[in-house]
């Protein structure tokens, strides 16, 4: 068993924390995205979508995207709980992970894939759509400032993948300039909670 990683994206990084959290040691093999080798006929026997990260299991299963990797460890190893404890607190992880996901993470994303150096010449670019997320983007943070008035974590008591999700989106967003506003008291209390942890370094 064994990962596809990069230690520069976001994707990866919430498998990291991920297993980080649970204790989980699995090989890591680096893979170069800067040089595209991702985008290789090698790579893409693997994984068509070129995506990374992808967890290849002993008898040949490529498992790609990030929450399926996640389930599948969650699965293997139930301890600590990362995705819910039982049936409701399951439905309301997967909630908020979704959320997090949709309304923080993905619009942070666009930005860098429309609008930075990265990716010029690698896919079509939208600067304009980029910037309609970064609006988004930081409107939503100024929401989830909201929401964690009243809980210590975005499910609830717990840690969850909905932390790890909002965790890497928000990190990310550094690269494009977005960023926690010194107002948003509650945010900046959360994420100085969880960066605080070991795994976060993952």
């Amino acid at each position: 068993m064994k990962i596809y990683d990069s230690k520069t994206a976001p994707n990866p990084r919430r498998v990291r924390i991920f297993l980080a959290e649970k204790g989980i040691v699995v090989p890591y093999e680096q893979v170069d995205i800067v040089s595209g080798q991702n985008r290789s006929p090698e790579f893409r026997s693997k994984n068509p979508m070129g995506t990374l990260p992808l967890l290849e299991l002993d008898d040949g299963t490529m498992i790609a995207e990030s929450v399926a990797i996640c389930r599948y460890f969650e699965e293997t190893h139930p301890n600590p709980p990362l995705m819910g404890v039982d049936a409701k607190d399951r439905a309301l992880v997967e909630m908020w992970q979704r959320r997090m996901e949709l309304e923080v993470f993905i619009p942070i994303t666009q930005v860098f894939r429309n609008c930075h150096p990265f990716f010029k010449g690698r896919i079509p670019q939208v600067p304009e759509w980029g910037e309609v997320n970064r609006k988004w983007a930081v409107d939503r943070l100024a929401w989830l400032d909201g929401l964690l008035a009243d809980r210590e974590f975005i499910a609830g008591s717990r840690f969850s993948i909905a932390d790890i999700t909002a965790l890497c989106g928000i990190d990310f967003g550094k690269v494009s300039d977005i960023r926690i506003q010194a107002e948003q008291k509650n945010l900046t209390r959360w994420h100085a909670a969880v960066s605080s942890r070991p795994s976060a370094k993952a």
